[in-house]
């Protein structure tokens, strides 16, 4: 990838569709170390999460012979609603795959933005190779959550917009699940020279990519069960984000439940605003490690608010 073209790009295409999210201040992470630290509110971008500007970025490349035969894709949630209204914006129908076992709230979410919902066994895993064979079949689009060149750039324009925001910029706390969201904001603000130190945040029961990349290969690791839901699990082994991430992340940080679950509360009493697990997750992994950034300027990407009401009653 050329990553400072794809970015640009994806953005003059999916700027009319997505939300410019602020880049707000934050007294409170940034108090006791003297330091000026940044929320990127992702978690305010229409669909509640960062994917719709993946999402938007692959559809927006539909040729009209591809928009006729419609898009599928598999997920139990951010995903699958970005894809939704993604594909309602471009003109195209979205068939989404989900295990028999997703919680409901979110399924009616992606159903409510117009997506058609197929069950397909009792995981991810199942409804997923189920969505990759009826592609096959119907002539339908794949889109890939991350797997996918169009899915890292736009994923890419938050790295633009903090740019854009933030030229001085000194490091930036980004979740990682499959790698598509930190591949593109690390790797672009590295396409354009800069110096920042990109810090890729994972919960410790679930640090698949993270333990991959220390073993130089994709690893097929077991996950514990985690409030990070929207990063937990594994990679495809041939997924162009593996090197990408190779390429841009500068150090891992792993945080506890227990760190996520306080990083959540602190964002929402401080803040006024919902952040799910996975946000929760880069929060928490700067607070770990605060001390190390005094008289620097930090960015800390809040990818999502889409939490579900059991989970943030078991939090509060």
């Amino acid at each position: 990838m050329d990553l400072r073209h794809d970015v640009e790009a994806a953005h003059t295409r999916i700027r009319s569709g997505i939300r410019r999210t602020p880049l707000e201040p934050s007294p409170w992470l940034s108090a006791d170390v003297d330091a000026r630290v940044d929320l990127k509110l992702e978690n305010l971008q229409r669909t509640g999460s960062f994917k719709l500007r993946g999402a938007l970025s692959r559809l927006t490349m539909l040729s009209s012979e591809e928009r006729a035969a419609g898009v599928v894709t598999a997920s139990t949630g951010n995903h699958g609603a970005g894809v939704a209204h993604a594909a309602a914006h471009v003109g195209t129908r979205a068939i989404v795959f989900v295990p028999t076992t997703a919680d409901e709230g979110k399924l009616a979410a992606v159903r409510a933005l117009g997506a058609e919902l197929r069950f397909e066994g009792a995981d991810c895993v199942e409804a997923e190779n189920a969505a990759r064979a009826f592609a096959v079949e119907s002539g339908a689009t794949y889109v890939s959550p991350y797997n996918d060149p169009f899915v890292v750039a736009g994923q890419g324009t938050i790295g633009l917009e903090l740019a854009e925001d933030a030229p001085d910029l000194d490091a930036v706390f980004v979740a990682v699940g499959g790698g598509g969201l930190i591949s593109g904001v690390g790797g672009y603000l590295r396409a354009l020279g800069r110096e920042v130190e990109v810090v890729g945040c994972s919960p410790r029961n679930s640090a698949v990519l993270c333990a991959s990349l220390e073993a130089g290969r994709v690893l097929d690791l077991p996950s514990e069960p985690t409030l990070s839901d929207g990063t937990a699990g594994g990679m495809e082994h041939d997924s162009i984000t593996f090197d990408l991430c190779r390429h841009t992340i500068d150090r891992f940080e792993l945080v506890d439940e227990d760190e996520i679950r306080a990083a959540m509360c602190g964002v929402i009493e401080h803040h006024h605003t919902l952040i799910e697990g996975a946000a929760g997750v880069a929060v928490a992994a700067f607070q770990r490690t605060r001390a190390r950034y005094a008289g620097k300027r930090v960015a800390i990407v809040l990818c999502g608010a889409n939490v579900s009401r059991a989970t943030l009653r078991a939090i509060l």
